[in-house]
């Protein structure tokens, strides 16, 4: 079991990723994961900047010695494969093996932020097809490559070499049913189940207790699909998506720019998990 941290992209500050990063490092976690956006639309309605992947993966990478760092997830749609190539090969250059790198296709926030620069998204068929493409540019460059979405698209893109699979954001339930099936699609492939990495990635709002947690709760109103609680209750649901067959867990903070999750997560979640 793998728990790793999600970097806040949404700040005009880059030392603020990565202050978080080094307290991941510093905590023990496994590993810390950039996002790939463009934007994030405020509940004002205006937009706030994003840090751009490739260069925030870069710097963390300079910035950081032993921790794993990854995308999660680089945007086939994006960024030509080339172009994407040449970026996580710099990357490479500098964090050597620590480095895993997350595919996607793009999800309805990406369509909007493509939408506004005026560049085309494209069908879901379009998308997919973008995503094998990347995925026969990057593979076999000393990176495994992890495919982010849906299961019904990974036995295709398994077939393209793909290391692994991340799923963001759904319930146990879903992640379990959806696991069960990369995994009969990856042995009908031919392939060893055991050297295919499943992981899950969601919102999380954690206190130091469950008292901190409430009052985070109050602060920040979280979606009903967050998970709120201190790290009893926290590693209780994490634990569910071990059961279901996750090998790494990314740990999304809501309030993601405060490197004490970082502390909580090691010194008192990881402990429950191991």
């Amino acid at each position: 079991m793998r728990l790793a941290l999600t970097l806040p992209s949404f700040v005009e500050d880059p030392e603020v990723p990565i202050e978080v990063a080094r307290a991941a490092e510093a905590a023990g976690l496994h590993g810390v994961f950039v996002y790939d956006h463009l934007f994030r639309t405020a509940a004002s309605g205006a937009l706030r900047p994003a840090l751009e992947c490739a260069a925030l993966l870069g710097a963390v990478a300079a910035e950081t010695r032993s921790i794993s760092i990854g995308t999660l997830v680089a945007r086939a749609t994006l960024r030509p494969p080339a172009t994407l190539a040449a970026s996580l090969d710099s990357a490479l250059r500098i964090a050597g093996p620590r480095l895993l790198v997350g595919l996607g296709a793009g999800d309805e926030e990406s369509m909007s932020e493509m939408e506004t620069f005026g560049l085309p998204f494209g069908t879901e068929a379009d998308r997919v097809m973008a995503l094998r493409r990347t995925i026969r540019i990057v593979r076999d460059r000393g990176y495994p490559i992890w495919v982010g979405g849906r299961a019904r698209h990974i036995g295709l893109i398994a077939a393209e070499g793909a290391d692994g699979w991340n799923r963001w954001g759904v319930s146990a339930e879903v992640f379990a049913r959806e696991a069960d099936e990369v995994r009969s699609l990856v042995e009908r492939l031919g392939r060893a189940p055991s050297l295919f990495t499943p992981s899950w990635g969601g919102l999380v709002l954690l206190g130091r207790t469950e008292a901190d947690a409430d009052a985070k709760r109050a602060r920040y109103d979280p979606a009903p699909n967050v998970l709120v609680g201190g790290p009893e209750r926290v590693a209780e649901g994490l634990r569910t998506y071990l059961a279901a067959g996750a090998r790494w867990i990314m740990v999304g903070p809501v309030d993601s720019s405060d490197p004490d999750n970082a502390a909580i997560l090691g010194d008192a979640v990881l402990p429950l998990l191991t």
